[in-house]
Formats: structure tokens, sequence, C-alpha cells
């Protein structure tokens, strides 16, 4: 078989995963946007109880794909652990929700079918041997089992980094609202409702903090699981801060103030870090386009009248 055939059907079909996977991400956004237009009108006027605001419809497609999901999950396949780390890691990365786990599964059923049967069609003229072709519609599969996970894994990974690049901003914030006289709940729903349009994750992070402590008895559970939600270490210390606050009467304003400090610290000394791998990281750039133009130069000319030598 021609190895730029197979070569450009592989590359036809990872190409492919993307392009199906771009519509319903496309959609989620969508969604995801009303639903924090919504919130942020609701905090700004005040509500802290529902309202009666009906939820957007679905999508047909992502309502097929969620309720297909959701039938995968009913019938026992996955055991509650596996179910339970899912609907962690789709809360780490920001969905929220009834329809997360139905999508995010019914996504991969999807998938591990529709791949497999474009492949087999895009090879069923080409000649090739049958362990081959066995072999790329299996790994179709396989790409189609993944590619939501790894679609996941990104957006989680920049969802967190979203909520963390705001911290010490709101931070800041709170220390204001501390010195103005206001009390710890009421200074978390304060900055999150300001901070909504600079730093929105972080703000729908706030805004469930602010919720839970409304809603729960002990305050120190619904700061714990501020950081218990997403995993990030800087979220577990501001509730552990917050917590010993409460315990030991600690004064919020100097707590908050050298937390702030702290992750200030820690961001300058990553971006140190990434600053001084910068020239380990251009060392194999300078030796594959810097220095042949060098020695090209310094070593072309001797070479040119070497040449000319020879041949007279």
């Amino acid at each position: 078989m021609n190895p730029t055939l197979l070569i450009g059907i592989g590359g036809m079909t990872l190409f492919l995963v993307p392009l199906c996977a771009i519509p319903i991400m496309t959609l989620l956004r969508r969604r995801k946007r009303l639903k924090q237009r919504l919130l942020a009108v609701r905090q700004t006027d005040g509500i802290v109880a529902d309202t009666g605001v009906t939820r957007a419809k679905a999508p047909p497609l992502v309502a097929s794909v969620a309720s297909l999901g959701f039938a995968v999950v009913r019938t026992g396949l996955l055991s509650k652990r596996t179910l339970t780390e899912l609907e962690q890691t789709l809360q780490a990365g920001g969905f929220r929700g009834g329809s997360g786990l139905g999508l995010f599964v019914g996504s991969k059923m999807l998938l591990v079918v529709i791949l497999p049967v474009i492949a087999f069609v895009l090879l069923g003229h080409v000649h090739m041997r049958p362990i081959l072709h066995i072999g790329a519609v299996g790994a179709a599969a396989v790409i189609g089992l993944l590619s939501p996970d790894y679609v996941i894994r990104n957006m989680r990974q920049k969802y967190l980094k979203a909520v963390e690049r705001g911290l010490a901003d709101a931070l800041d914030m709170m220390i204001i609202c501390a010195e103005a006289g206001l009390a710890l709940e009421a200074a978390i729903r304060r900055v999150g409702i300001e901070i909504v349009h600079a730093h929105p994750k972080l703000a729908e992070e706030l805004s469930i903090t602010s919720g839970e402590l409304n809603m729960i008895s002990d305050s120190r559970v619904a700061l714990t699981n501020m950081g218990a939600r997403t995993g990030l270490v800087s979220l577990r210390r501001l509730g552990g801060t917050l917590v010993q606050t409460i315990q030991y009467g600690t004064p919020l304003s100097v707590a908050l103030r050298t937390l702030a400090t702290e992750l200030r610290q820690e961001t300058l000394t990553r971006y140190e870090e990434k600053a001084a791998r910068l020239p380990v990281l251009l060392t194999v750039p300078m030796i594959l386009f810097i220095l042949p133009c060098v020695f090209l130069i310094v070593a072309g000319p001797i070479a040119v009248q070497v040449i000319q030598k020879f041949r007279h």
C-alpha cells in the first residue's frame, strides 16, 4: 500500500475527531454564556433564592447525546466510583448541571461507533492487508474513546488557569470589603458580583460558595468545598485561611493580605522559572536554524574558492 495514502487516511481520521467535537463544544459554550448572564443579572438584583427563571432548553443535538449517555449510565455498565470520579472531573472543569455526565458518556459512545465506521468506509476501496485494515479501524475506535477525555482535560486546565489567574485580584477586593466592615459571607458575595466581568470563572466559584454559605449551617463546610470542587491548591489555602479566621478569631483583612502576597510571589516565581527555561528551549532552534546560516556565511566563500581552484 502507498505510504502517502495511508498517512493521508490517518490524518483525515484525526481531523474528523475535532470536527465532530467542535459543534457540541460550541453549543455548550453558548449555553454556558447564557447561564452566566442569567447568574450575573440575578446577583446584581440581589436575588439569592430561585426567581422562577426557566432553564434554557438544550439544543436537540446536545439533548439527544445526553439522553444516550444517561441511558448508558442507567444500564449499570459504569460503577458508582467511576461515575463519581467523572462527575468530580466535570465539575472541576466547569461543567455543572444535569447534562454534563450524560453528554460526556454519550459523546464517547457515539465517537466509538462513528469513527470506526468512517474509517471502514474510507479504507473500503484501498488495497491493503487485512491486518492493517483491522488495525486502522481499531485505532479509530480508540481515538473515538479517548478524544472526549482529551477535550475535557484541556477544558479543565483552561478553566482552572482562569480561576487561579484572578484569585489574587479577588483577594485584594475581599481585603477592601473586610476593611469596610462587611462580614465574610457578604464580602464573598460582593466580590463575586464585582469581578464577574474581569474573571467570570472565579466569579462563578465565589457565587457557588456564597450560595452554600447561605444554605449550610456550618460555614466551614462551605469554605472547604470551595477548594474541593476544583482541586486547586490556592483555593484550598484560601478556604483553610478563612476557616482559621472563623475558628481562632484572626483578623480577616490581615489573613487575606498575607495570602494575597504569597499568591503574587508564587506567580512571580513561576514566571521567573519560565523565563529561566528560555535559554534551554532556544538551544535547539539555534542549532537547527542559526548555526547553519553562520557556517554558510563564514565557510561559504572559502568553499567556493577551494572548488574553483580544483576546477582549474
